[in-house]
């Protein structure tokens, strides 16, 4: 995977912001239900780059590294930074 493909993929899914992985399924299912080859709208080609997208994305995400410090915590939890306070 090179940087061009990830942000073809990125592009053909509508990934604008982060993102989750059930997020991300979601959006496939509905981009693969409007372009079957089945439906009006639908054609092989669009099918296999939407899939093809999709993979390249879960792998990404499957092998996507995180780092267990307090500041990506916040960042990804910024709700919960400050829990202890919500017990007063």
């Amino acid at each position: 995977m090179d940087y061009e493909e990830f942000e073809k993929a990125v592009d053909i899914m509508g990934v604008l912001t982060r993102t989750s992985k059930k997020d991300l399924k979601k959006k496939y299912l509905k981009l693969s239900k409007r372009y079957h080859p089945d439906m009006p709208e639908g054609s092989h080609e669009k099918f296999q780059e939407i899939k093809d997208s999709y993979d390249l994305l879960c792998a990404y995400m499957d092998s996507y590294c995180f780092l267990f410090d307090k500041e990506e915590f916040k960042e990804q939890f910024p709700a919960f930074t400050n829990y202890k306070n919500w017990n007063r």
